[in-house]
């Protein structure tokens, strides 16, 4: 656990450091679960949502893209269930006075259980290799069976705890002993709900304002949007509807960097069908999803899906890419069987028919929807978490390297020139000046040319191009690949060449 904390300041402090993330409003001391996107950062997290967009939307003839807008009409939120119903079960300790959600300390509880009986199968696995029989070992081997069983059974009565009466939540917290996780109290208030929109006001005047809502969500502005862009775009069942965009929740437990945020962004897709094909659709999402996540070639192994117990009142299947982050598993992607709940819901409350008239069933219904929703901070942070690596050389120093994906980096190449003389410098900026056409590159001529290498390791930058007094002679340079060190002599013709073969989104999209 140690190790994990470590490694999360590591990440944390490099962000900072090397110009990804800075706290919001530092210099009044910050705005707590608040952040901004500085200068690399902001390059990163535009090249997340560029490769995202070009598979759901560019590459698909059947899905378009929205921007819908933040403010949306305050009956929107009635309609979604927001209102009345997006709300967190918060607990507090009496003796440290901190909050937590009450249903996450359940949760991480039985994880911790689930954790002891993949213990137990990782041991037998290792004693009998190849003759070993997972799926029997775990029906048979009591400690398994015990730890599996004890797991669900305190799921399913927190689920249950959750729709009938908070007290049994509490209840429950307690007869597991769940301790406050930084200083082991239990001495606990009740459960309560709290709603987490933020709210504000439209209008000239107080008396005459508004109330409204910032979204909590992207997905309703689709939803109301759905005819409008079906009638538009003469779109034909199946077909989808994605959107990027910011959203805000009042997290009081908000937590682990960028992980948990009041603002933050989402990359949805709206995904409408024939009532009866939407678990067809919906495996094929689920598919389809974690083949784009494996093409960043971030590990497999960081990945699992979590098919949900416990499903939301409009749903009839969820399940969660979840991925491994430096304190564990968590949700990454969501990837949901909405049924037909949202559309109903708007047509009820706005009085307006949403349905599609199929030509050919020769009928008017309201599709089913599934949906897939990831969140953008969150795939940054399993991004630069996963690529930041610290390295012992052979010589015996170490370097920080951050390996993104190439196709992701925010610069594909830095120009160095070997000295600050005898035209190394103009032929360095002529580089630069034919190369920035298509590539994010910059230029570094400060300190010897190995630390400059380090200083774009660590920026992630995928490529070091050095000009040097042989450049004068024959018009080539010293190419150095980020991940190897290995060094190329290449001609300054063939640079763009193989810079686009490593950061072509065509070139990693074709992985999936």
């Amino acid at each position: 656990m140690a190790k994990q904390e470590d490694i999360f300041k590591n990440v944390v402090s490099h962000a900072k450091e090397y110009g990804f993330i800075f706290p919001s409003s530092e210099v009044y001391d910050g705005l707590s679960a608040v952040y901004d996107y500085a200068q690399n950062g902001v390059e990163l997290k535009k090249n997340i949502r560029e490769y995202w967009w070009k598979s759901m939307v560019q590459m698909n003839e059947n899905i378009v893209g929205l921007d819908a807008a933040i403010l949306m009409h305050p009956t929107t939120w009635k309609a979604s269930g927001h209102v009345d119903a997006f709300n967190d079960p918060l607990i507090d300790n009496k003796d440290s006075k901190k909050r937590y959600r009450a249903d996450v300390l359940v949760e991480e509880f039985a994880e911790k259980i689930n954790q002891k009986a993949q213990k137990e199968i990782e041991k037998a696995k290792a004693r009998f290799g190849d003759a070993f029989n997972e799926e029997e070992f775990i029906t048979t081997n009591a400690r398994v069976v015990e730890y599996l069983s004890k797991r669900k059974e305190i799921l399913e009565r927190l689920a249950k705890g959750m729709t009938d009466d908070l007290q049994d939540v509490k209840a429950l917290i307690e007869e597991l002993g769940i301790a406050d996780p930084e200083t082991g109290s239990k001495n606990w208030t009740d459960v309560k709900q709290f709603n987490l929109m933020f709210g504000t006001k439209l209008g000239a005047s107080a008396e005459s304002a508004m109330d409204l809502y910032l979204r909590p969500e992207t997905a309703q502005g689709i939803f109301v949007n759905f005819l409008n862009v079906q009638k538009s775009g003469r779109m034909k069942v199946p077909f989808g509807i994605a959107q990027t965009g910011k959203a805000f929740r009042n997290e009081i437990v908000a937590r682990q960097f960028i992980f948990r945020m009041r603002e933050f962004e989402q990359m949805e897709m709206q995904f409408f069908v024939r009532p009866g094909e939407e678990m067809k659709w919906y495996h094929h999402w689920k598919d389809t999803r974690l083949k784009w996540h494996l093409s960043l070639g971030l590990g497999k192994e960081n990945y699992r899906f979590h098919d949900h117990e416990k499903l939301a009142h409009y749903a009839n299947a969820a399940a969660d890419i979840e991925f491994n982050f430096p304190f564990g598993f968590k949700e990454l992607e969501g990837i949901h069987s909405r049924t037909d709940f949202d559309l109903k819901a708007h047509e009820e409350y706005s009085g307006r028919k949403l349905q599609y008239f199929d030509p050919e069933l020769n009928e008017n219904y309201v599709p089913y929807v599934v949906e897939t929703s990831v969140g953008l901070d969150r795939m940054f942070l399993a991004v630069f978490a996963t690529s930041l690596k610290e390295e012992t050389l052979e010589d015996g120093s170490t370097r920080t390297v951050l390996e993104l994906p190439a196709v992701l980096a925010p610069t594909k190449a830095a120009v160095l020139p070997l000295v600050k003389k005898d035209g190394l410098p103009e032929i360095s900026r002529k580089i630069i000046e034919d190369l920035k056409w298509d590539f994010n590159v910059a230029y570094d001529e400060k300190d010897a040319v190995g630390r400059r290498y380090r200083r774009q390791d660590a920026l992630g930058t995928p490529f070091c191009i050095t000009v040097d007094h042989q450049t004068l002679e024959d018009e080539t340079v010293t190419i150095r690949h980020r991940d190897t060190m290995k060094q190329d002599r290449v001609k300054i013709t063939e640079l763009r060449g193989i810079i686009e073969n490593e950061v072509s989104m065509k070139n990693w999209l074709m992985k999936m």
